[in-house]
Order: C-alpha cells, then structure tokens, then sequence
C-alpha cells in the first residue's frame, strides 16, 4: 500500500525517507512522524498516515500523540536543571527535601538513585484501586511509606509509572512548581516546543488515536519488582477515563508531543545545551546528566542496562546508533527520544500504532540506522 509522506528530507536523507515508507508500506505504521536535529538545525521532519483508527483523519504536522515513558528524558532534563542552578545536588538524601519519605528503610536513598531506578519503588504490591494514580498526593504519601523491593543501591529496575511521581515530588519540593506547570513556563512556552505533561482540554482535539499492541510485550523472568511494576490490575491509572487521563500530569508516563519538539530539546542536549541561541542546561551538566549510575541486569526489565540520572544511555543496548555517549528514552508502544553528544545529532520517533516492544521498537531503529548511514 503506497502512503503519502510529508514533510522535509534532503537527498543525503534518502534512506531514512526509503525506510520511513517502508514502515508504512508493511502494514506496521497507522501514522507516525519521524525528526532529526543536527547541530542544532532540523535536518529531516517527516510525517504519514492518519490520527484515527478509522482513517479518516490525517496524521498532520499539529497531530499530538501520547509519549509514554519517553515522558522520563524531559522529567530527567527538569531536574538536570534544578543541578544546574545549584538548586539541587544528586548526591543528595531524598528525605532531606521530603522528611516522609525517610520511612521503611529509605532514609539514605539519593536523588540520583531515585533518578537511576534504584530506589526500590518500582510498583505497589499491595492492592489499591488503580484511580488512585489520579491523586498526586495520596500517591506520593504511600510510596514515602513503602518499604523497599530490593535493597537500595544494589540493582536498578525500572520503574514505569512511580518514577514520574517521584522525580516530580522532588522537584515540586525544590522548585515550588510541578513539571508540568515548568515545562510550559520554562521551555515549551519561551521556545515554542509543542511539548506538555498535562494536556489542556482546548488540545485534546489534536491527540491521535492509539491502536494497541495485539499482546504484552516480553518481561522475561517475572520477579515481584517486574509484578509490581507492570503486572498487577492496579500498575497503572485506570478508571477515570481517557480525557482525564491526558488531563493530569504524571511526568513519566503522559506527556504528548510532536516528534520536532521532541527531537528540538534532545538536539539542545546533544549540541553543548544550546537551543534557539540560549543554554537550557550547561555542557559540564549534560555530561553529569547522562553518566553511568548504575549498570547490569536490570530487576524489571529483561535487559542489561545503563542508567544515567533518568536517562536511559545507549550502551549497552545499542537502540539509538552505534554511539556509545547517546542517551534519551524510549516510550511504551515505540516512541523514542535521543541526543548524541559525539555527533550533534539527536531524534524523536512518535507514532500511533503501538508495537509490544519495551525499547528498540524496530520501526524507530530502521529510521535511525538509515540516519547514521548518511553522516
């Protein structure tokens, strides 16, 4: 089936437009969009398909899709920035900038470890009714009770929906504001990024449709942490609805995005933190950002990781390029952001056709591989 793309793609990008429709053309993609940003410049934006999974409307350059778990690169600059202004520092105690949280054995437990997913925390065991995630607080108040899943420090697994709940209750403490409210103010606003964690109503009308994966994805050997995380009815948000879904703020799991605004912020990272001819976050901060906390099997996900401070880094799973410094984020369904420092190159894949890959979604990787082709 031939598919209509749009956008922008110079000839030195030919694979990636080749690669692109031929997502489309296997029947993988409903509608996607695909953005590169090198040195700071858009270098290919690329966008097919329809928003609706009745085809009727068209995947268009005001299209939003839902991000998912690529939310966490943003949530991960936020507090990257709060380092930078001094304002805050890795190394330090979570119960020092929110005494609840010191309970059940969780007294010692960093900022970058919170960061690193090495807190414990990854899921609630016990039962609790899945709209709770709705409450901000009554959330943040069970996991400062919560004892520890594994001991803190020795191990990371992922924590899927809690991270946003914790990275943003530090931040709220620090900063006075939530992520959400940051963003807008702080970044998406000053330099126009189409970019948000908690959706206005007046947006809603331009958010795509999801198609679902057809089964769950791969979670290996199921473990309580892996149960927790994923695995029980109340693991994510339910209950409330979609519109309040996209309403509330859970910094990361629902943030919605085009691909350029995404792949605009990651360029910022992977180009010294310039964007639009201002810093958003120093270079000496980047690299600090994105340096190794913790590496090796990790308890949630059925891979060998390498955490930076909420940044997933490129080796040792290779889903972003060959570079060993490139680091970002994938999302559930496919969705990615990345930013290579080595070679000033970063990207944004969204889409609307969820598959059941947990990062690496082999459309994105396709994209991606053609892109480091042409340098």
């Amino acid at each position: 089936m031939s598919i209509e793309i749009h956008g922008l793609c110079p000839d030195r990008f030919a694979g990636v437009r080749e690669a692109f429709a031929a997502n489309f053309e296997s029947g993988q993609e409903l509608g996607a969009r695909f953005c590169l940003v090198e040195d700071g410049e858009t270098a290919v934006d690329l966008w097919a398909g329809f928003a609706d999974r009745q085809r009727t409307r068209p995947f268009d350059e005001r299209t939003l899709t839902a991000v998912f778990s690529t939310t966490k690169a943003v949530a991960s600059l936020l507090i990257a920035r709060l380092v930078d202004a001094g304002k805050l520092d890795y190394g330090q105690r979570v119960a020092e900038l929110w005494p609840q949280f010191g309970q059940a054995g969780k007294q010692d437990i960093t900022v970058e470890q919170v960061m690193s997913h090495q807190a414990g925390l990854s899921g609630f065991p016990g039962e609790m009714d899945p709209a709770l995630w709705f409450d901000w607080d009554a959330v943040c108040a069970r996991l400062a009770a919560m004892a520890p899943l594994w001991p803190p420090g020795t191990a990371s697994g992922y924590h899927p929906i809690t991270f946003g709940y914790l990275a943003g209750e530090i931040f709220r403490r620090v900063d006075g504001r939530t992520m959400g409210t940051a963003l807008r103010e702080d970044l998406a606003g000053p330099f126009g990024l189409d970019l948000w964690i908690g959706l206005p109503d007046a947006e809603h009308g331009r958010v795509a449709d999801l198609q679902r994966p057809g089964g769950l994805p791969d979670f290996g050997e199921i473990n309580a942490a892996t149960k927790a995380a994923f695995l029980t009815p109340w693991s994510s948000p339910g209950g409330r609805g979609q519109a309040e879904w996209r309403r509330i703020e859970i910094p990361s799991a629902n943030g919605h995005a085009t691909a350029p605004a995404l792949a605009r912020l990651m360029g910022a990272l992977a180009g010294g933190g310039w964007l639009d001819g201002e810093t958003i976050l120093s270079p000496a901060l980047i690299a600090e950002a994105s340096r190794e906390r913790i590496f090796g099997q990790d308890l949630v996900l059925p891979f060998v990781m390498s955490w930076g401070a909420g940044f997933m880094r490129n080796a040792p799973v290779k889903v972003w390029g060959p570079g060993e410094a490139t680091f970002g984020h994938s999302g559930w369904g496919g969705s990615c952001a990345f930013a290579d420092p080595e070679t000033g190159l970063a990207g944004a894949y969204v889409m609307n056709k969820q598959s059941t890959d947990l990062i690496g979604d082999a459309r994105a990787r396709r994209l991606i591989e053609a892109a480091y082709a042409a340098l």
